[in-house]
């Protein structure tokens, strides 16, 4: 019987997994004595869930063809159709938005973007918390799907690495080439969900001992795990645990950085794990020296006033910086409750496009973060670099020495025609918005906010915050085409037009 269930086609399991969790904020509102959102979710679940067991009784007969182009179609039928399901019992309990609305809002929190249409207030304890877990569970698919599906077809930034990779010319290539996509699909389900749902709940534990309130706790858990960024009470600027929250919350935004972080199955005999890994000490550099360098802008100007108080002043600073561009860089979006002193401290009164510079560089690859991420930066570094000392020694011949071994020969070509991509999607995506009526400066920050799933930029990037209710419906779809495509990637996108999928 297990097995019969399990054999089933992946959109079906997602839509299954969908309907069962809405039976979690059902009992939520059971307990908080909303019993209208309660019946709402509950009858939903058990909707969706008759409608996924009638499906797979018809189609339990049937033998079908896998394959890994089938998955991935199912990866991207997960994102914009599975949406639908999720937003009927969010629609039903609001009762006061529209159905498109909803929709744009399951969308954004299953891609992990966390651009929300509505004000906190506007929302019940139990809405916040399913979209919290829609965003949840959107992170853990895509850390399941990257090495069950992407990565044995060289996509989602395994198209630039040479080996230590899942599907690359590796001892790993002949083992996924032979394995069922569907059996490596729950072999890695099986390995990873209790890695990413134990760190769910230490962090969850660690944010309510901080002092924030249990439900606020559990959600920020999840956006942090997810880069979500969805908050019940706006970002993390307002929460009870205030700076050691943060400090608790960086730690676990590190695993954004690298897959190597928790999980070896990009580890082969020649690296040596996170110390060698260029995707995370990119990023730390990064995390470490765009603070710097706004701390170090105005540091002689203010350190002549008060030397004590600047002293104090200069510390909150210095951690504002740190917090908010190693939120940003992972895509996550949690503003920092210091921001503002750092904002002040370096003098820049619109630092949106420090913002939007670190949301398309991204985290790493394989993670839940977006953006173009932080292996493709490095092979284009490593290529750069390369053509200086060819620039100084024209007959000098390359190697590959320490890290640069990860990228593949050919990586930096294939980095530069990933980035070649997005910055034509973002053109492409910039131009629709400024059709619909968007300025181009807001055309610009929803375009990459949708390209890169960190939504927060939305309000935090502008001088004035971008209202997503007042787009017009189209502008709304297109925005949920600009998510889907941004956790999928354009390359993933043209494997699919191109695949002989269709011609079955």
């Amino acid at each position: 019987m297990t097995d019969r269930i399990l054999n089933q086609p992946l959109f079906l399991l997602l839509m299954g997994i969908g309907s069962l969790a809405m039976f979690v904020p059902a009992a939520h509102a059971t307990l908080l004595g909303s019993h209208y959102e309660a019946r709402s979710f509950f009858y939903a679940g058990l909707l969706g869930f008759l409608v996924v067991v009638m499906v797979g009784l018809a189609m339990s007969s049937r033998q079908r063809k896998r394959g890994e182009m089938g998955n991935l179609l199912a990866l991207f039928a997960g994102f914009s159709l599975l949406p639908l399901l999720l937003a009927l019992p969010f629609y039903e309990a609001l009762r006061t938005t529209s159905y498109l609305n909803a929709y744009v809002e399951m969308v954004s929190s299953l891609s992990t973007t966390g651009a929300t249409l509505f004000e906190p207030e506007r929302l019940s304890p139990t809405l916040h918390l399913w979209r919290a877990m829609v965003g949840w569970l959107g992170g853990l698919l895509m850390w399941v799907a990257a090495a069950a599906i992407l990565a044995p077809l060289n996509l989602g930034g395994f198209e630039v690495t040479a080996t230590a990779a899942p599907g690359q010319s590796d001892i790993l290539h002949g083992r996924f080439e032979r394995a069922d996509p569907q059996r490596r699909i729950l072999r890695v389900t099986a390995k990873l969900f209790p890695i990413y749902a134990g760190l769910t709940l230490a962090l969850w534990i660690m944010l309510a001992v901080s002092g924030d309130r249990p439900l606020v706790a559990l959600c920020h858990a999840m956006s942090v795990m997810a880069t979500s960024g969805i908050s019940p009470i706006g970002g993390v600027q307002e929460h009870g645990s205030a700076i050691t929250g943060e400090v608790v919350m960086a730690m676990f935004m590190l695993f954004a950085l690298s897959r190597l972080t928790f999980s070896t199955d990009t580890l082969n005999s020649k690296q040596r794990g996170i110390p060698t890994d260029p995707e995370f000490r990119l990023g730390i550099l990064m995390v470490i020296g765009v603070p710097l360098l706004l701390f170090l802008r105005h540091w002689l100007g203010s350190y002549s006033m008060d030397e004590e108080q600047n002293l104090l002043l200069a510390l909150r600073a210095l951690w504002g910086g740190v917090f908010t561009t190693l939120s940003f860089l992972t895509t996550t979006g949690f503003e920092s409750a210091e921001w503002g002193t750092a904002r002040d401290w370096s003098g820049l009164n619109t630092p949106g496009l420090i913002f939007l510079g670190l949301a398309m560089v991204g985290g790493g690859v394989a993670t839940t973060a977006g953006g173009v991420k932080l292996l493709r930066v490095w092979a284009l570094y490593l290529n750069g670099l390369r053509e200086m000392e060819k620039l100084v020694h024209p007959s000098s011949v390359g190697h590959s020495v320490g890290n640069s071994r990860r990228v593949r020969k050919q990586g930096a070509y294939i980095a530069w025609i990933f980035f070649m991509l997005f910055a034509l999607s973002l053109t492409a995506f910039s131009l629709v918005f400024a059709a619909f009526g968007s300025s181009f400066e807001n055309a610009l920050v929803i375009s990459v906010a949708a390209l890169s799933t960190t939504g927060p930029l939305i309000s935090l990037a502008p001088e004035t915050e971008i209202v997503l209710t007042d787009l017009a419906p189209a502008a709304k779809l297109v925005f949920c085409g600009g998510m889907v495509l941004g956790r999928l990637e354009m390359l993933a996108i043209i494997a699919l037009l191109s695949s002989d999928i269709w011609r079955r």
